[in-house]
């Protein structure tokens, strides 16, 4: 009777330790998928910032106005180089 509950006593601890590695199994790899999207996510934002500032410069290169809009505010940039040409 002792073996007997020795063998269910070890089925027990070894399902509780499977189980237990999965769990810690399973947290590591949410952190590190968080981490990973987290990370390309700020690569996006950084790329966006650059591109719209590349696009700002292009326009206003051109000598001609450029409406910016922030919080319901338009604001014209010009160059400038462009008002000096000007004047």
């Amino acid at each position: 009777m002792a073996k007997r509950n020795l063998n269910i006593l070890m089925i027990v601890l070894v399902a509780l330790l499977v189980l237990s590695l999965g769990y810690i199994a399973y947290d590591k790899y949410s952190s590190w998928k968080q981490n990973r999207d987290l990370s390309n996510f700020q690569l996006g934002v950084q790329y966006g910032f650059e591109q719209a500032i590349t696009q700002l410069v292009q326009q206003a290169q051109t000598c001609e106005q450029v409406p910016i809009l922030y919080n319901n505010q338009t604001i014209n940039m010009i160059a400038v180089e462009c008002l000096q040409q000007q004047g």
